[in-house]
């Protein structure tokens, strides 16, 4: 049965993203996994947005000051209002508060998903404002789990983020001298300087990609030890770019310093066949298989240990559990269980 599905996003960013923008790549994946099943799909999103799926495009830049974000929660809450009628499911990766016209309406089967922290206060509000008709999900069981009581009243589920496995080249085998790979905002809580010293303690070579998200982070505990030879800055990459530099890679490293919500940078490593080294914290022992697509490990010199144990990872098994757990089908199957369960 085709369902009729209306998907919201913020307005920040493009769907798909021309290069940083994690969820959006997700929410581009899923519309177009949706279409191609034959379900007849609305995405509420950037105006520059290109999509397979109907588009209502929204948002005020440069989207800041109380008017501009106003404006914004009123123009994809009237849009679901007009459309409340015609859809069956309203499915939110936007701010909840968008929703709020339409969460009385409990004949209209609603879901919000969560990618970083939760407003456990706004969830509970939502929950018994449209009762059984919202369910709640995150994209790893550990951004929701520890709420304990807070959660009180909500029903919640957990699905992956996702990669498209057909457009990353899985490398079998990088041989003995291959770099360790650092990819992702550079700042203190992804651990950038960590890796560093992970590397270092490894004697292995170190490449370094993404954005300066904390510049005095950057110049005062990256910069000092970048030289070219044993550890190298690249900057920010583009899709093909990342495609290099994860399959030539040994592991991919990811010392964080905080809960990772998902870390889709984990799930584009795996898709390259390369293992993922991350610290125990959020999302990592969920995503990380320990032993089969990579180590989870507590500290510098486990991490180092887990490089030398790399030859015990088959990268082609990376590649399969990606396809398994992670690819574009996988979690659109996900969500499409959802829509239907929640329309009964």
């Amino acid at each position: 049965m085709s369902l009729r599905i209306a998907i919201t996003a913020d307005p920040y960013l493009p769907v798909p993203p021309r290069l940083y923008g994690g969820i959006e790549r997700v929410i581009s994946l899923l519309v177009a996994g949706l279409v191609r099943r034959g379900h007849q799909v609305t995405l509420i999103a950037h105006p520059d947005s290109h999509t397979p799926a109907t588009l209502i495009g929204y948002g005020i830049p440069p989207h800041a000051g109380t008017s501009a974000r106003l404006r914004e929660l009123f123009q994809v809450g009237s849009a679901l209002v007009r459309l409340s009628g015609a859809i069956d499911v309203v499915h939110s990766f936007g701010r909840l508060a968008a929703m709020a016209p339409v969460l009385p309406l409990r004949r209209l089967k609603k879901i919000q998903s969560y990618q970083r922290e939760i407003p456990w206060t706004g969830v509970r509000r939502a929950a018994r404002l449209a009762g059984d008709s919202i369910l709640f999900t995150g994209c790893s069981t550990s951004l929701y789990a520890s709420a304990n009581g807070v959660a009180g009243g909500t029903r919640w589920r957990t699905v992956y983020n996702c990669v498209d496995p057909s457009s990353y080249v899985a490398v079998t085998d990088v041989g003995g001298d291959a770099p360790l790979a650092f990819l992702g905002r550079i700042e203190r809580i992804k651990g950038t300087r960590t890796a560093i010293d992970i590397a270092r303690a490894a004697g292995r070579r170190l490449v370094i990609a993404g954005n300066i998200a904390d510049a005095g982070y950057f110049q005062n505990e990256v910069a000092p030890h970048i030289d070219n030879r044993m550890v190298s800055y690249i900057g920010e990459v583009d899709d093909e770019a990342k495609n290099r530099l994860l399959g030539k890679s040994a592991a991919l490293l990811m010392p964080v310093e905080w809960d990772e919500p998902f870390g889709i940078v984990m799930a584009e490593a795996f898709a390259c066949g390369t293992p993922v080294i991350g610290f125990a914290r959020g999302s990592v022992p969920e995503v990380v298989r320990d032993g089969v697509n990579g180590f989870v490990v507590r500290s510098v010199p486990e991490a180092a240990k887990a490089v030398r144990d790399l030859d015990r990872i088959d990268r082609a098994a990376v590649r399969r559990d990606c396809e398994d757990r992670f690819s574009c089908e996988s979690i659109v199957a996900a969500y499409e269980d959802l829509y239907r369960e929640a329309v009964g």
